[in-house]
């Protein structure tokens, strides 16, 4: 199933950001038409010193570059976690399709968890979500993370 392919390797992105110190979390933009992946990135936040370098927003800065539009209608996102309320709003104003997400995260997500950006009446444009798509391994990899930092 092409999903588990394209959220694989927004594990693979992860693990690249595991590697560089930030908080492992990828994000890859698909158009789903071609299967083309438009950007892949993951949190940079760290590395550039950019509270809103997270995976999601510097894919959607790429993707928007690439392209040369600020709307990426009919595109797909992978992300291996719940994106927090930053990242949604982002999501709903480049007008990203589908939505798919590994691991939900009660603390910081905000499609599921928190504040549901989505749901809200003030949002213009809500994806299709899809959750849990390995869920397992994405949040592995974050618990990982978090529990070596700790020690």
């Amino acid at each position: 199933m092409k999903n588990i392919r394209y959220m694989q390797r927004a594990l693979e992105l992860a693990t690249q950001a595991q590697s560089q110190d930030e908080v492992p979390i990828g994000c890859i933009i698909v158009n789903p038409d071609n299967d083309e992946i438009i950007a892949e990135t993951y949190n940079l936040s760290q590395h550039v010193e950019d509270a809103t370098a997270h995976a999601e927003i510097t894919a959607i800065r790429s993707a928007c570059q690439k392209l040369g539009q600020n709307r990426l209608r009919g595109l797909d996102m992978y992300v291996t976690l719940e994106p927090c309320t930053m990242c949604a709003a982002a999501i709903s104003f480049a007008r990203i399709e589908n939505l798919y997400f590994g691991a939900t995260d009660p603390k910081g997500g905000a499609v599921v968890s928190g504040v549901r950006f989505f749901e809200q009446p003030t949002c213009h444009h809500r994806p299709n979500v899809y959750s849990g798509l390995l869920e397992k391994e994405c949040a592995q990899i974050l618990k990982d993370f978090f529990k070596q930092k700790r020690k």
